[in-house]
């Protein structure tokens, strides 16, 4: 009895995928939920289990074929027998064949040219010498084909601008020579890629994007972690970060400008009463933005917990449809990457966007002295279709407020 491998359903919105690879060849033997294919969606990659055991039968769609929800990828026989390997034939020993009679060997002939050394004039025997010239090569055009101290000047003076002209020739010939296609490669773009393009781009044409800035001294906010970090990790299990600050900032930044958690529809504004937190993550195959879903009821323990699951998840290709959808806001952390500063892009249809950046020490001036200080540099990119100019840089102050005392965050205020 055959078993059908189909597309599974992959979220809201999403009607088809690519086949990144196919895990099992026709004739295979397969195990009951063991994984058969991965597909690559606009958003994330999943992978297709076996339905029963058996083996599979079929393969209906190669890799690199787009394929629809419930589109029919093979299929399984429960009751096959895996294929044998090939054997291959052994090599027969050839038989030998009777050996043929010897001959004998005829003395080996005088190389050409030192036969026409013995014939030259002494003069022109010297000059070929000193020139290490080959006889044979040299045109003779003395009697009865004899090559004459003339024939020898003149392929002395050939040879000395011979040089000249082959490296000429060499060096108009080497691009004519190199293979063009190692210096290139041509990789077809996956549709992760393909969506973070199209994306990027919508965004850019569609909201009116600005960015402001501003810095924040992390001293304060390092020195309370450094001082519970261990304590936090001994109860709670997971390290304590600076993300979970961020976050808690913005929350709180976002309740006092609610125009930052909003979004356009049509000619409406819808604003949002919960905050769902797009956590920015590179992957090998590109940029993912997990959710914090109601983040405004975490605290930091769970934030960190909730992070470092997707952070894996993320990592292992594991992400679901579910845990990259309904954000209302984005933070983004290049300073992981060594970024000072940068201009994030909008997640539409989000209308902020928060970016992180490297940890510096800087001179700062404070109460009148020069201190060296950790800083760093914020950047919310807006669209500033709903969002004017000042409540962009009041919710970026809020934010720095509250990491630069935090104190605030437990106060909530």
């Amino acid at each position: 009895m055959a078993s059908e491998i189909r597309v599974p359903t992959l979220g809201e919105s999403v009607t088809e995928a690519t086949i990144a690879q196919w895990y099992k060849k026709p004739g295979e033997a397969v195990s009951m939920d063991e994984p058969l294919c991965e597909l690559e969606t606009d958003k994330v990659t999943i992978e297709v289990p076996a339905q029963s055991a058996g083996v599979l039968e079929e393969v209906l769609f190669e890799e690199g074929a787009t394929v629809e929800v419930g589109a029919l990828l093979g299929s399984i026989d429960a009751e096959g027998t895996p294929a044998a390997p090939a054997e291959t034939p052994a090599a027969e020993a050839p038989t030998p064949e009777p050996s043929a009679p010897a001959e004998p060997i005829a003395p080996a002939a005088p190389p050409a040219a030192e036969t026409q050394s013995d014939a030259l004039a002494p003069s022109v025997r010297r000059l070929v010498s000193e020139h290490g010239l080959s006889p044979a090569d040299i045109a003779a055009t003395g009697k009865d084909g004899r090559l004459t101290k003339g024939d020898v000047l003149a392929a002395v003076s050939g040879q000395v601008s011979a040089p000249a002209s082959q490296t000429s020739t060499a060096q108009t010939a080497r691009p004519a020579s190199t293979n063009q296609s190692a210096r290139e490669e041509r990789v077809k773009m996956t549709r992760l890629r393909q969506t973070i393009a199209r994306r990027l781009k919508e965004s850019q044409d569609t909201a009116a994007q600005l960015t402001t800035f501003n810095e924040v001294d992390m001293s304060a906010l390092m020195q309370l972690r450094s001082e519970y970090k261990d304590l936090f990790e001994k109860k709670y299990g997971v390290r304590l970060g600076f993300m979970s600050f961020f976050v808690r900032a913005c929350v709180t930044a976002l309740h006092e400008i609610p125009a930052v958690n909003a979004e356009i529809s049509g000619d409406e504004i819808i604003y949002k009463n919960y905050v769902n937190m797009g956590i920015a993550v590179g992957t090998e195959k590109g940029l993912v933005v997990p959710v914090l879903r109601d983040v405004q009821d975490m605290g930091l323990a769970q934030i960190e917990q909730t992070i470092g699951d997707f952070g894996r998840k993320a990592r292992d290709g594991k992400l679901a449809i579910e845990d990259l959808q309904g954000g209302t806001f984005t933070v983004s952390n290049g300073g992981v990457y060594g970024s000072l500063m940068s201009t994030p892009i909008l997640n539409l249809p989000q209308s902020g966007v928060l970016g992180m950046h490297k940890i510096q020490e800087r001179p700062m001036v404070v109460n009148g002295q020069v201190e060296v200080r950790p800083m760093m540099y914020l950047a919310l990119s807006y669209d500033h279709r709903i969002v004017d100019g000042k409540e962009a840089v009041t919710f970026l102050v809020r934010v720095k407020e509250s990491l630069e005392a935090p104190e605030r965050l437990l106060l909530d205020i």
